[in-house]
């Protein structure tokens, strides 16, 4: 399962990296690697067992004040 999950972040580079190569797109480059990078990062760990932590509390404590927010504007 390990190799499969491999080869479709393999497929994925190879079809998306050239096309950013040959128009000279380096911030998208660097954004899709960076982006490519934490989502390879975070399957092999689900994929092998490990503790991947939960985003929730994160988004919530970003996301709590703006919806706090909103519903002071809208009472």
């Amino acid at each position: 399962m390990i190799v499969l999950l491999g080869l479709v972040f393999l497929a994925i580079i190879a079809f998306e990296v050239p096309g950013m190569l040959k128009k000279q797109q380096w911030r998208e480059l660097a954004a899709f690697s960076v982006l490519m990078l934490i989502a390879m990062a975070l399957s092999f760990a689900q994929l092998l067992g490990l503790p991947v932590p939960n985003p929730t509390p994160v988004i919530e404590a970003i996301f709590e004040p703006v919806s706090e927010a909103v519903k002071k504007l809208l009472s």
